[in-house]
């Protein structure tokens, strides 16, 4: 298959004073399905996926705040609750008082399904690709967080700079070696840009890398999860790398599972031969999934 099939158009809109930029394929009178991507990706990372969908639809898909080509923050860290606030400002401007079809990876996972139980009336049904969270913390991890925050404050997180396209290409392809080289090509041009000087820059904000003050209070979490009315796709790959961050495999499994049982409807399913970017390893099988979940 080469990249992309289906042709995707760029449209520019203020969400909550930032000019956010948004992928959309299809008609716009085709029913909607949103996409979020996850951390240091960009809208255009599912274009594969939409390339494989048969049935019509008008996805939108924008670059979250200080990603791709979406404006960056006036500020020098990101918080995590301004993700929610920009998708429910995304859905009054696209799909205002409709409930709508949502679909997060990794990031975009987490945010889509704290966003489902705050606002349940606001999703028809939900798609979780690979959005587990974060390991639990505890209160008394607080005072070191926020001196590491303000340590890194003091001496901010930066890109590396890439030759050519095609160094950009070789470092996607060594953190997913699955990816094809076709694909990874097209990522390229959307996830990294020349700058004056020719070097290539990754299009995410090096303040996206800043330690959060702000702990990961799983339980806070589940309570959302909990408050959730929409019928829910978990969607795992069978070889994730999210151990990496999750913690021990042993350990981390029980806790995912754990947390899945807070959500009320909920159906999961195994992408094989794929990793944690299963959207980019297997399309074929993922949009089939979807497809079949949202009918």
């Amino acid at each position: 298959m080469s990249v992309p099939l289906k042709s995707s158009r760029s449209e520019f809109i203020q969400l909550r004073g930032l000019r956010t930029h948004v992928h959309q394929w299809g008609q716009e009178g085709a029913p909607k399905l949103f996409m979020l991507h996850g951390w240091m990706d960009v809208g255009a990372s599912f274009q594969f996926v939409v390339d494989c969908l048969q049935r019509d639809w008008h996805v939108i898909a924008p670059d979250w705040r200080g990603f791709g080509l979406t404006e960056r923050v006036h500020a020098d860290c990101y918080w995590f609750a301004d993700y929610l606030g920009d998708l429910d400002a995304l859905l009054d401007h696209y799909a205002k008082d409709q409930a709508v079809n949502l679909l997060g990876h990794s990031m975009g996972g987490n945010v889509t399904s704290i966003y489902a139980g705050v606002r349940p009336h606001r999703v028809a049904r939900l798609i979780n690709l690979e959005g587990f969270g974060l390991p639990a913390t505890l209160p008394e991890q607080a005072p070191g967080r926020y001196a590491k925050w303000l340590d890194e404050l003091r001496d901010p997180p930066r890109m590396r700079a890439y030759a050519s396209r095609e160094e950009v290409v070789a470092r996607l392809q060594k953190t997913n070696p699955r990816l094809r080289t076709d694909r990874a090509d097209f990522l390229a041009g959307h996830w990294a840009a020349p700058n004056a000087s020719g070097a290539w820059e990754i299009l995410g904000d090096p303040a996206h890398k800043l330690t959060s003050a702000q702990l990961y209070r799983s339980e806070e979490v589940t309570a959302c999860w909990a408050q959730i009315t929409a019928p829910v796709l978990w969607v795992e790959a069978d070889d994730t790398d999210i151990w990496r961050w999750m913690g021990p495999k042993p350990q981390a499994r029980i806790e995912i599972d754990r947390r899945k049982t807070f959500i009320p409807q909920v159906q999961s399913a195994m992408v094989m031969d794929a990793g944690h970017m299963l959207h980019h390893d297997q399309p074929e099988a993922l949009a089939v999934l979807i497809e079949n979940f949202l009918a």
